[in-house]
């Protein structure tokens, strides 16, 4: 701001003084016409003489942005701000300064007035939010578990092979063991009925055969003994208390009968070897068996004898 106080008679200063104050006008205008003011109008104060100008430039500052951190969040963006509308200020009435005659006597200059604050309009601050930009997922190192997760899948694979395999195992023995106790059991019963068909033909062979089979006295059982009695001729030529023994040979049919006598060791008295071949006839044995099956037996049988 400046200011011109204009206080002499002579009519060259106030030429002077009113081209200077048009030339000041001028300049205002032309200041004001290209600054960007708002839509308020300056009035300006027009004193009395003395004449004080006033020029004020004001000057036009960008919107600053200001970025805000928020948390990640898609929003769309706010429309811009519209420029408020240029204002051209009008130019002040151009008054013709009044000139007062003073007496000639130096008067100390007045101060000029201070200048007017004036209070810039701060622009108001756009908040304005950053694209969203993605975040970026931090990348892993998943070679590491890809390969562990490779070698337990194939510890598992190997697991289930080798249990496979030793089920298989199992199952196979289970298959060779029922297959031998088949294969016994099969051979137990072949051999059983081989024995049988054996024993079957055994029988048959000897319920056909007559041929008969030596026994002993001890295998003879009497199903009724014979009568033995000292025969009464043989006494004759025999002392009392003398004794006899005759080994005979019998004969046993597959009933028990006896069929025929034969001496084998007389005794040395015929009549007491005759006596004994008749007696022995008259008992009867329990059949002789081989196998189960009645057969045709020789018994060798001694005969003792004590004279009375």
């Amino acid at each position: 701001m400046s200011s011109t106080i204009l206080d002499a008679p002579s009519p060259k200063l106030t030429l002077a003084a009113a081209v200077v104050v048009v030339g000041l006008h001028a300049l205002t205008v032309a200041a004001l016409v290209a600054m960007k003011a708002p839509e308020k109008t300056v009035e300006a104060k027009i004193q009395t003489p003395p004449i004080e100008i006033e020029l004020v430039t004001l000057p036009q500052k960008e919107p600053v942005a200001v970025v805000e951190e928020e948390a990640p969040k898609v929003q769309p963006a706010p429309p811009k701000p519209k420029a408020a509308p240029i204002v051209k200020a009008q130019p002040k009435p151009i008054k013709e300064p009044v000139i007062k005659e003073k007496p000639p006597k130096a008067t100390p200059p007045k101060k000029a007035a201070p200048p007017k604050k004036v209070i810039e309009k701060q622009p108001d601050i756009i908040k304005t939010e950053a694209p969203k930009i993605p975040a970026a997922e931090p990348k892993v190192d998943t070679q590491a578990a890809d390969e562990q997760r490779r070698a337990e899948e194939r510890r598992r694979a190997e697991e289930r092979r080798i249990r496979e395999q030793e089920q298989q195992k199992a199952e196979q023995e289970a298959r060779d063991r029922a297959a031998a106790q088949e294969a016994e059991r099969l051979a137990a019963e072949q051999a059983a009925k081989e024995a049988a068909e054996a024993a079957a033909q055994a029988k048959a062979k000897a319920a056909a055969s007559n041929t008969p089979v030596n026994f002993t006295a001890s295998n003879a059982d009497w199903a009724s003994p014979p009568r033995l009695s000292f025969p009464k001729r043989a006494a004759r030529n025999a002392q009392s208390g003398d004794t006899f023994n005759v080994v005979l040979v019998l004969r046993v049919n597959k009933q028990g009968g006896i069929d025929s006598v034969r001496v084998s060791q007389p005794s040395g008295n015929p009549s007491v070897d005759k006596a004994a071949q008749r007696q022995v006839r008259s008992g009867k044995f329990t059949p002789f068996t081989q196998n189960g099956v009645p057969v045709v037996g020789n018994v060798t049988l001694t005969v003792s004898y004590a004279v009375p």
